[in-house]
């Protein structure tokens, strides 16, 4: 997958640009910045290490998602995770344990992987491996959350643990979120935000960009309040059509051109804020970074999908290590053919062509 292309040195220079930025948007807040200091050098040794799997022949990536629970309060409109049927209202059942999270915590530790970001359904249900997660200091969790479930004891949590980071989700303004999350949702954000800045604990902020949204969400309005409100990063999702009537949800070519343009405009201008973009420019990295090749996805039950818009998976980590699920037939295949490359209307191009997917899954069988 071209050849030319050093995609361990693309994601290392990644991994540094994002804890610089966290460095210099912390730097007046003493805790944090000490913390981001320590997870600084944490993060180099990380680096050290996949670099050194590299050179023996083996990628090591530096990011995980971690989808640790499938249930959720809400009913967002649009929720991949629940056209996918991997978010339910039905009582969970064969979910990984705690402890089974803890050892892929400390597995992913050892391996060198900097980022897991915990998702769900509503990941802040699963206190257990939230708590779990804090005592792994070399790695840096964003949780992605709806707002809903912060309490006394989470803020406890976040103080002791500074490698743990909210990521509340939020559409702009009061009316886009309230009508795609459901009604209160904004200002249950705007007051969690207020107990966050109160207290001196960094939170961000995870918006979901789609054609109806993204001019505003990239709007100095819009975020400049964030700033104001004490948000110190901002990842913007683009949007994944997950049914065949939300497809002009997705951004444009021309859509995403000007979103990167800005993040571009906002690292320069304002940098009190980090800024990432999901899954962000494709042809700067080489082609798609799922399977594996940046990050793969862990989900409720254990299976090692190439990403959480493609809901496939060959192995299921309970049977295996994290370092042999990444070895999977499925991974290898895709990560050694051209689909990555592939070219797609937006979103997500495993997702667009999954019968493809799901023929190299049946090949493997």
């Amino acid at each position: 997958m071209n050849e030319g292309f050093d995609l361990q040195n693309y994601l290392i220079e990644g991994v540094e640009g994002v804890v610089k930025e966290a460095i210099k948007a912390t730097i007046k807040n003493p805790r944090e910045s000490a913390f981001m200091l320590k997870f600084a050098a944490a993060s180099r040794a990380a680096s050290k290490k996949r670099r050194k799997a590299e050179d023996n022949g083996e990628h090591i990536p530096p990011f995980l998602i971690a989808s640790i629970t499938s249930s959720c309060n809400l009913h967002c409109a649009g929720c991949y995770s629940r056209c996918n049927h991997a978010t339910v209202d039905s009582e969970p059942v064969k979910q990984l344990s705690g402890e089974e999270w803890l050892r892929i915590f400390g597995e992913a530790d050892d391996m060198g992987i900097s980022f897991i970001l915990l998702a769900g359904g509503e990941p802040m249900l699963r206190r257990d491996i939230i708590e779990a997660a804090g005592s792994r200091q070399n790695i840096l969790f964003p949780i992605f959350t709806n707002g809903t479930y912060m309490d006394e004891e989470y803020f406890r949590l976040f103080d002791r643990c500074r490698n743990l980071v909210p990521i509340m989700s939020i559409e702009g303004s009061r009316e886009l979120t309230d009508s795609r999350r459901g009604s209160g949702i904004y200002d249950r954000l705007m007051a969690n935000m207020e107990e966050f800045r109160k207290r001196g604990l960094i939170f961000g902020a995870s918006v979901t960009v789609t054609t109806k949204n993204y001019a505003e969400v990239t709007s100095e309005e819009f975020l400049g309040d964030l700033a104001e409100r004490g948000c110190k990063a901002v990842i913007f999702v683009e949007y994944v059509p997950v049914s065949k009537d939300t497809g002009e949800l997705a951004p444009t070519d021309s859509e995403r051109e000007h979103l990167m343009r800005e993040i571009q405009r906002l690292r320069e201008e304002r940098p009190e804020m980090v800024y990432i973009a999901f899954p962000g420019d494709e042809k700067s990295s080489g082609g798609c970074v799922a399977a594996g090749r940046g990050f793969f996805h862990i989900n409720s039950h254990g299976g090692a999908e190439p990403c959480p818009f493609s809901p496939y998976s060959d192995v299921n980590i309970k049977d295996t290590s994290l370092r042999e699920a990444m070895r999977s037939p499925l991974f290898t295949a895709l990560r050694s053919g051209d689909l990555l490359l592939d070219d797609h209307k937006g979103g997500c191009v495993l997702y667009e062509k999954r019968e493809l997917v799901e023929a190299l899954i049946k090949k493997a069988e």
